[in-house]
């Protein structure tokens, strides 16, 4: 079995709705993406003969998804008040609504599942909301 890993980080605020503790409140983290890919076989011909994928397609899928959520306010879709995201997109704040709460957990699984999409054989992401602390997600 064969691997490669890249990373990229990118900054954006968050809050957990539903949740009672210190992350209910507004609050911004510098989050560490780490992406693993897994292969059997190595690329038989090409550019990409002998390589589980070129370091620099990957390195750009991954940061290329990074850069969508960087500088943003991550808000779970519906835990905001319609008038709420309204007021904030009229004073130049902007948001990125998401379809799942906006835990390291869920940001693992939306990146290797993105990565995937993009035909990457993406096998595992881990998040970082510190740098002691990662979630990951394992694709299986």
């Amino acid at each position: 079995m064969y691997g490669l890993k890249t990373e990229a980080s990118f900054d954006s605020a968050h809050f957990l709705a539903d949740y009672h503790g210190k992350c209910e409140n507004l609050h911004g983290h510098r989050w560490r993406v780490v992406c693993y890919l897994r292969s059997g076989e190595l690329g038989g011909a090409g550019t990409e003969r002998d390589m589980v994928c070129d370091f620099g397609a990957f390195k750009r899928e991954v940061r290329s998804l990074v850069a969508e959520f960087d500088h943003m306010f991550l808000v779970e879709e519906g835990t905001l008040a319609p008038a709420t995201v309204a007021a904030l997109e009229s004073e130049g704040f902007t948001l990125k609504v998401l379809p799942f709460r906006t835990t390291a957990e869920n940001l693992a699984r939306h990146f290797c599942e993105r990565l995937r999409e993009r035909g990457l054989p993406c096998s595992q992401v881990d998040v970082y909301e510190t740098p002691l602390n990662c979630a990951t997600y394992l694709w299986e």
